[in-house]
C-alpha cells in the first residue's frame, strides 16, 4: 500500500515524529494525553495563518479504505479540509455529524474533505463511515507516514485535528481537538472569500490592460 506526501519544505525526521504521534505526546499547549483512552485530546483551539505566512503546498497521496488511490493534486478545489480520526476516539465520533453535514453543504463550492486514519483496520473504518454516512474518503495510514510528513508543515498534536488548506494548497488554519461546526464553516468560507477576491482583482487588472 503506497503513501506519498511531498511538501515543498523539508519534513521533520520520520522516526522522531512517528514516535511522538504514536506515543500520544504533545509539545504544544491545548492538547493533553487522556489516560487509558488511547487518544490525545485538544481543547478546540484554533490557529490561522495569513496568506503570506502560510506553509505548503500540501499534497497527500494514499489509498482509502475502499482500495481507491487518492491524490489531492487531482482535486481542483477552492479549499481542502483534512481531518485525523479513528473509530474509538470519542471526540472524533462527536464531531463526525458536523463534518459530514459540512462536506455535503460545501461540495457545491468545490470544497473537498479527506480523512486520515492511522489506527483502524478497514472493517472498523468502513463501519464508522457507514454509521455517519460519510460522503468523503479517508486514507489508511497505518505506517503514520502521511501524518508524520504533515508535521513538517503543520503540527498534528491531537486526534482529532482538522486542517484547512487554501486553493493554492497552503495551510490556512488548524483546529486541535474536536472542531466546532460554526468555526470550521467560518474558516472555510474565509478561504473561499480569499479566492473570490483574488479572482475579482485579476479580472480588474485584465480590464485595465485592455483599456
Amino acid at each position: 500500500m503506497r503513501h506519498v506526501f511531498r511538501p515543498r519544505r523539508a519534513g521533520v525526521a520520520f522516526a522522531a515524529v512517528l514516535a511522538v504521534v504514536l506515543a500520544g505526546c504533545t509539545a504544544e499547549s491545548g492538547a493533553s494525553q487522556v489516560v487509558d483512552q488511547g487518544y490525545v485530546s485538544g481543547d478546540g483551539s484554533v490557529r490561522t495563518w495569513e496568506p503570506g505566512d502560510r506553509d505548503g503546498p500540501v499534497r497527500v497521496v494514499g489509498t482509502d479504505f475502499a482500495g481507491k488511490e487518492i491524490d489531492t493534486d487531482d482535486w481542483a478545489a477552492d479549499a481542502l479540509v483534512l481531518n485525523t480520526w479513528y473509530a474509538a476516539c470519542p471526540p472524533c465520533r462527536a464531531e463526525a455529524p458536523d463534518l459530514v453535514d459540512l462536506a455535503g453543504q460545501l461540495e457545491a463550492d468545490g470544497v473537498r474533505f479527506l480523512g486520515i486514519n492511522t489506527e483502524d483496520e478497514a472493517p472498523t473504518a468502513k463501519a464508522f463511515e457507514r454509521t455517519f454516512d460519510a460522503p468523503y474518503p479517508s486514507i489508511e495510514d497505518h505506517s503514520g507516514r502521511v501524518v508524520a510528513d504533515l508535521n513538517g508543515i503543520v503540527p498534528l498534536q491531537a486526534v482529532p485535528t482538522t486542517v484547512v488548506v487554501d486553493g493554492d494548497g497552503m495551510v490556512a488554519a488548524r483546529v486541535i481537538g474536536q472542531v466546532d461546526r460554526s468555526t470550521l464553516e467560518t474558516l472555510v468560507e474565509d478561504v473561499l472569500a480569499e479566492d473570490t477576491g483574488s479572482a475579482g482583482t485579476r479580472s480588474e487588472d485584465a480590464g485595465s490592460e485592455d483599456s
